[in-house]
């Protein structure tokens, strides 16, 4: 069985080697006149050089920083709970179901904006001191997912 395996045809192209004038690959051997291009290596610039014009990787201004470890987080307001009623549960799950997450599986934080309605249970990831402070306000508990 192994002993067949082969490229599938047309997969493997051979290299065209120019053979004189009459082949259309003659002379510059498909490589054009002069410069950059024609030379043995290719190309030995980095891909963002633009002729030595500024590139515009450095024309445009830099803003910020971004961490590399940085987690993202799901957002959710506590307004956005009053679609769940009184003395509901509510859990990552319950908040893809509704659509107010993607679901992506990120870690949802619960932030302070809005009402909070009463008696509600809420598990998350991550939780403001204001968005706790409401819900427990409102006769709720905010559990702290792992």
């Amino acid at each position: 069985m192994l002993d067949r395996l082969a490229p599938r045809p047309g997969a493997r192209k051979k290299h065209r080697r120019p053979r004189g004038p009459g082949c259309g690959f003659g002379k510059t051997a498909g490589r054009g006149t002069k410069g950059q291009g024609k030379r043995s290596p290719g190309r030995e610039t980095p891909l963002y050089f633009e002729g030595g014009q500024m590139p515009l990787v450095r024309r445009i201004p830099k803003r910020g920083f971004r961490p590399m470890n940085r987690i993202e987080a799901e957002v959710v307001n506590v307004g956005v709970l009053a679609t769940f009623g009184e003395g509901a549960t509510v859990d990552p799950a319950a908040l893809a179901a509704r659509g107010l997450i993607p679901g992506s599986g990120a870690p949802v934080k619960l932030l302070a904006e809005g009402d909070a309605p009463a008696r509600l249970t809420v598990k998350v990831h991550r939780a403001s001191a204001a968005a706790r402070q409401k819900i427990e306000a409102a006769g709720g508990t905010v559990e702290i997912l792992a």
